[in-house]
């Protein structure tokens, strides 16, 4: 399996490239900015991307979801409780970073335990609530794409609109804990992690904050 992420955008967004290196089929999972180079990358990799997958709703992880969408033909999939997102600059947040930015509503509407097929390869959709209503983690082989659910040493804000510390707080133990400690953690911000690592450091999970 090819599976690669790379900061994107002034905020910083992972942004994350899986495929099947048979196929040559590739998601793109938030494409928050920088279109340009993301293509590139795919083009780099030979790979034609099939399904770009948000793991939310924020302006900073669907910024260049147009573009890629324009320049691959792709899907989009969002969580159904995110779908409003894609189509209200007020909801995805942009209008109060003065871009207004809106789009067509997705082409498949994900719930918990819903399998995306790449190729040869499969993902688990991992619905997380608490960050965003719509909020979803992938598990992709033997790691997670938690987008801005989980972090290295952090949770995910709770202050936006439909956000929730405490249904954040228990998605990530009842829903991602329960993971091997070796599971790789791929956040939407910042480094990689483990989900051993965060069980024991993390202060939002082992009652030190």
């Amino acid at each position: 399996m090819i599976l690669e992420g790379f900061p994107v955008g002034s905020m910083e967004a992972n942004c994350y490239i899986i495929g099947c290196p048979e196929t040559k089929e590739a998601a793109v999972v938030d494409p928050g900015a920088e279109g340009g180079r993301i293509l590139r990358r795919l083009e780099q990799l030979s790979l034609k991307c099939r399904y770009i997958i948000l793991t939310h709703g924020h302006v900073d992880h669907i910024g260049a979801l147009g573009q890629v969408k324009e320049a691959t033909g792709a899907g989009v999939l969002i969580h159904r409780d995110d779908a409003h997102m894609l189509t209200s600059a007020g909801s995805n947040l942009s209008l109060y970073m003065g871009l207004s930015i809106s789009y067509p509503p997705a082409d498949r509407l994900l719930e918990d335990g819903d399998v995306i097929t790449v190729g040869k390869q499969t993902l688990r959709v991992i619905h997380t609530p608490g960050h965003t209503p719509g909020g979803i983690c992938l598990e992709v082989g033997d790691s997670l794409i938690t987008g801005d659910t989980l972090f290295a040493g952090s949770v995910g804000r709770s202050d936006f609109p439909g956000g929730s510390h405490q249904q954040l707080i228990k998605s990530i133990k009842e829903k991602l804990l329960c993971y091997p400690p070796e599971t790789r953690v791929l956040p939407g911000h910042g480094p990689a992690s483990t989900i051993g690592e965060e069980a024991k450091y993390n202060p939002f999970l082992n009652g030190q904050w």
